[in-house]
């Protein structure tokens, strides 16, 4: 999954929750954050390694008995890691998905591609029409949101 994606999701599990989207969005922000200029200087093999592991969820426990914002950071984190797999299983490469397990567990045949490359390679997948999907969910809630605030104006409430 792209990661604008990635923040617009956790922008929107914001607005349907009452966790602080802004912790939200910075959560599901740092896999990418962390593993993907790992994996682009050569610290680890894959882009989905220290940040997208699943290994890591104690620590969000940890993270999130902080209060509300931890809990956002750490719901953020994990609504990426979900997406990330769901879009993997959907695009039919179920044991990639294997990244969840990291270190423990590589995936067999993982994709090493790097961000850049990796767009083009996902346009047309099947999970790029989810994707699509979810961004004509959000362009609607944003227009929404617009006539709403038009309409409050005019009538001066």
């Amino acid at each position: 999954m792209l990661f604008v994606t990635h923040l617009a999701a956790a922008a929107l599990l914001g607005r349907w929750s009452r966790l602080a989207p802004l912790w939200l969005v910075a959560g599901a922000a740092l896999p990418d954050l962390v593993d993907k200029p790992l994996a682009t200087v050569g610290v680890v093999d894959l882009f989905h390694s220290v940040g997208h592991t699943a290994l890591l969820a104690p620590l969000a426990v940890a993270v999130a008995a902080t209060g509300l914002r931890g809990t956002a950071v750490a719901v953020g984190w994990a609504s990426h890691l979900f997406l990330d797999a769901l879009h993997i299983v959907i695009n039919g490469r179920p044991g990639d998905a294997l990244f969840l397990a990291w270190p423990l567990v590589t995936p067999p045949d993982p994709l090493a591609i790097p961000p850049g490359d990796f767009f083009f390679y996902y346009l047309w997948s099947p999970s790029f029409f989810l994707e699509c999907l979810l961004w004509i969910g959000v362009v609607a809630i944003v227009v929404s949101e617009v006539r709403t605030r038009r309409e409050t104006v005019t009538r001066g409430d």
